[in-house]
């Protein structure tokens, strides 16, 4: 009977569609950090931060519980590897989200007043990625249904195309703030540079980890 309750267990994409929300509320709180250190608002920050935290926190424990309610022996209509590929670039998103909160949390640095409306659009475009992602996400449990084919995996598949434009329009943006950047090199302090750097990165890390995400999605459909 054991083994029945193992082959048959309650499937995991519906509990994986609340993960994906989740990870996404992380990104989300990306935009209103940046107004704050734009306004130079260090409690806000701050307040912003400690949200990041436990929204990460409440992501980690959603996937703690879909990895232990899945037991080896559970049917899947796709491979295992790649069920767990993605879960691991969702779970990437939020820690490289709670990073950029940890980055303007231990240091109270000025952006430079050239660079605001950069950083702005370059967030707008990095919770683009994440959006797409996530519109592309939810459509697992569905997926799930239809054994990953017809109609929904079409529009799937045309959501991840999608991403794949968004992300290279997220590093365009970064290569042309890092010539902004280092354009006021005369001015800056290395310090305020490296800062401005971490962001990026950080940055950066959520729009390409978005896009391995979206990989494992068109393998999912595409390997079915």
């Amino acid at each position: 009977m054991a083994l029945i309750r193992d082959l048959f267990s309650k499937s995991p994409f519906g509990p994986i569609v609340e993960h994906a929300k989740k990870v996404h509320e992380c990104v989300e709180l990306i935009k209103p950090l940046m107004e704050a250190l734009i306004k130079q608002d260090f409690e806000q920050i701050q307040k912003l931060h400690h949200k990041i935290s436990k929204t990460e926190y409440e992501a980690d424990l959603i996937k703690h519980d879909i990895r232990r309610n899945l037991p080896r022996r559970f049917f899947l209509p796709v491979a295992r590897e790649e069920l767990d590929g993605f879960l691991q670039c969702q779970e990437k998103l939020a820690d490289y989200a709670e990073d950029f909160s940890v980055i303007l949390f231990i240091r109270k640095t000025k952006l430079h007043p050239t660079l605001h409306q950069g950083f702005l659009t370059f967030v707008n475009q990095i919770f683009q990625v994440s959006g797409t992602l996530l519109t592309a996400a939810v459509e697992l449990k569905n997926l799930a249904e239809v054994s990953f084919s017809g109609a929904e995996a079409n529009l799937v598949l045309d959501r991840i195309k999608d991403l794949g434009v968004e992300e290279w329009q997220a590093d365009r943006l970064a290569r042309e703030l890092s010539v902004q950047i280092y354009k006021l090199e005369d001015e800056l302090k290395p310090m305020d540079i490296i800062f401005y750097e971490k962001l990026l990165l950080k940055l950066s890390a959520i729009a390409n980890e978005a896009e391995n995400a979206g990989d494992f999605l068109r393998a999912m459909i595409t390997k079915t």
